[in-house]
């Protein structure tokens, strides 16, 4: 039977394949049958490629975003790492029911800790007592990470993501599946490649622009030369996205709109703001272009409701029926879920004076805010010499010394690429290649379909 390596890069769509800067992958689009793959709500990170996992919606493998609010816990919960968050059975299990015995690597898709598949790598910083934040990668098992950097280095971890994102991450990533192959030759190798992501939501979407096009020609040189790679010895290539980006001008910020209305529970801590969720009559959990709305006073639904739907920026809002026609009626998942227009993101902030803004507001915090914030991908312009000041910075770190790496910016208006929503133009829509002969003969096919595509593909 094949052994198949699935390189998910993120971000791949039609549009871009048509666009002529990237050569190696329209190449092998073009070798292969091509499916354009109907995102589901939220067409975000993590959902999507829970469902790919599993081929069922939201509502019964539990990922309703990137993030949610715990109500027991009365705190949000963003990009938690364990495996077990996902409540049904993922495509390895099919697969060993089908092939057993069969071996399978995950390099880098989400959910990935304690994964029960043969060989896994996720990032994972170590945090020691003293308040530090060592970069670093968690492994399974866990000899593999030693292993790995004694091979190939330190993993960049800052190019994984803030404002120093970019190749080298996903170039450290391919290597490693190329090692991987190598020692070990897995039977289904789940391989994540996030470098375009990246480029798409600082430049936009517009392939002619020269700083688009030269995040284009990188990923088609890494995702490309990794599929030669494995083609080269006999493995069979799968790749597909998890969504495609569009162009935005506007940020929505949604918990200020909620606040103007009293709605939200502000504390301060040491003369900073930050947001009481439990205490909050309402609030969102913002994940790109799409936000949960978490109503704590359910009389205020109706209010609440009307008070998201008069906001410029916001198509429309799910309410029980809409969720339940999105998927998305899992206990995890908002009172209400806002979608933006396509023009609009949602962000998170809820200060309405950034002197006031919390402390972790200025820095690359992806677990203290309550929504994503794609604005980490940039350096404070208004500040002299930042690299000067991040070196001293972590000098001082090397010192001993507690630091603040406070060089986000908090304007939410540099940001020029977003998901989350589903396009109407299906060009913009991810995409599922080299699979070979489809189930169906259907030019596009649901986010939940492709789990039996991958399945068939690892079993023939």
């Amino acid at each position: 039977m094949a052994r198949v390596a699935v390189l998910n890069v993120v971000g791949l769509t039609q549009r871009l394949l048509n666009s002529g800067r990237l050569p190696r992958l329209a190449q092998f689009a073009a070798a292969y049958p091509a499916r354009r793959v109907r995102p589901l709500l939220p067409a975000v990170t993590c959902s999507m490629q829970a469902t790919y996992l599993t081929g069922r919606l939201p509502r019964e493998h539990g990922i309703v975003g990137n993030g949610w609010y715990d109500r027991d816990l009365a705190e949000h919960q963003f990009w938690k790492q364990s495996n077990r968050l996902i409540q049904t059975p993922k495509l390895w299990h099919a697969l060993r029911a089908a092939r057993p015995g069969a071996t399978v690597a995950q390099l880098f898709w989400w959910f990935n800790m304690h994964a029960d598949v043969d060989w896994s790598v996720t990032p994972r910083p170590l945090y020691p007592a003293d308040g530090r934040k060592v970069f670093d990668i968690h492994t399974q098992p866990m000899t593999l990470r030693e292993e790995l950097k004694a091979a190939l280095g330190p993993f960049p971890f800052p190019q994984f993501w803030g404002p120093a994102a970019g190749r080298a991450s996903s170039d450290w990533i391919a290597a490693s599946a190329r090692w991987l192959e190598e020692k070990h030759a897995p039977d289904l190798n789940l391989i994540y490649l996030p470098h375009l992501d990246y480029g798409l939501q600082k430049f936009g979407t517009v392939a002619e622009d020269p700083c688009v096009a030269a995040e284009l020609a990188a990923v088609d040189e890494i995702a490309g030369g990794l599929a030669e790679f494995f083609e080269q010895r006999g493995v069979r290539v799968v790749i597909l996205s998890e969504y495609g980006l569009t162009p935005v001008s506007r940020p929505v910020h949604l918990n200020r709109v909620l606040r103007q209305k009293s709605w939200l529970s502000i504390k301060d801590e040491l003369g900073r703001e930050t947001l009481d969720e439990g205490g909050s009559a309402a609030f969102a959990v913002a994940d790109h272009q799409v936000a949960h709305i978490y109503v704590n006073k359910k009389e205020l639904l109706p209010q609440v409701r009307a008070a998201l739907e008069a906001t410029p920026g916001v198509e429309r809002v799910l309410d029980a029926a809409g969720l339940r026609a999105a998927g998305l009626d899992h206990p995890r998942s908002g009172d209400l879920v806002a979608v933006a227009a396509a023009d609009s993101w949602f962000t998170y902030y809820f200060w309405e004076d950034d002197a006031r803004a919390p402390d972790f507001a200025r820095t690359v915090d992806i677990h203290r805010k309550c929504g994503y914030d794609p604005v980490e991908l940039f350096l404070d312009p208004g500040l002299s010499a930042p690299k000067l000041k991040i070196a001293w910075r972590l000098l001082k770190k090397k010192l001993g010394f507690r630091i603040l790496m406070d060089v986000i910016p908090l304007d939410a208006t540099l940001v020029r690429g977003s998901h989350g929503r589903i396009p109407e133009d299906s060009l913009d829509w991810p995409v599922l290649l080299g699979v070979g002969e489809f189930s169906t003969k259907a030019p596009e096919m649901a986010a939940t379909e492709v789990f039996a595509e991958l399945l068939k593909v690892a079993t023939q």
